[in-house]
């Protein structure tokens, strides 16, 4: 079947489907079957796909411990993949407990959408913690005296040296008002 009208005989597409034949001027292409449908037709499970799982991911939860278990594939490999996952040992009934924000007096459970790893000291927290100040960083309090070794810190500590010890304030300054306290070179 050709598509388009007389006039842009290569507008659109009909779609595929054995019962519809639309003529569609935004047609869809299946992923699996690689064939063109229409807007009622483009799901897998409307045209009934045969490689509906072709790019297709899901994830199942163990109900022992809770572990979330990745697979592609149909229902089929599920009970495989849990039954494997029984049998590697990883699966502990100890660890059906919801991880919590290590911060003290913080109850929030850890879930996928509210746990950030902190970037100073790897720990995982919840966002209401999710500064370095919030949750009392190991690292917080080294990290800035770490990154100021460098730069204008040497200059500084080079010209407290050049001082001799002598204190700005107690300084002489009876010399002439005109004469500038700071020399230019």
């Amino acid at each position: 079947m050709a598509g388009g009208t007389e006039a842009f005989p290569d507008l659109g597409k009909h779609c595929q489907h054995s019962d519809c034949h639309q003529l569609d001027f935004l047609p869809f292409k299946c992923d699996g079957c690689h064939k063109v449908f229409c807007v009622e037709h483009r799901s897998c499970k409307s045209h009934e796909c045969p490689k509906s799982d072709h790019k297709s991911r899901k994830v199942i939860v163990c109900e022992t411990c809770l572990t979330s278990i990745e697979i592609t594939g149909k229902g089929k490999e599920e009970k495989i993949m849990l039954e494997r996952h029984e049998k590697s040992g990883n699966c502990d009934p100890r660890k059906k407990k919801k991880p919590i924000c290590p911060v003290r007096r913080c109850k929030e459970t850890l879930t996928f959408s509210n746990t950030t790893v902190c970037k100073t000291c790897q720990l995982k927290v919840c966002l209401k913690h999710r500064f370095p100040a919030d949750h009392a960083c190991k690292q917080a309090s080294t990290a800035p005296a770490a990154g100021a070794k460098g730069g204008w810190n040497e200059k500084f500590l080079a010209a407290l040296a050049l001082r001799n010890g002598k204190d700005c304030a107690k300084s002489e300054r009876r010399s002439s008002p005109t004469t500038p306290s700071v020399k230019a070179y």
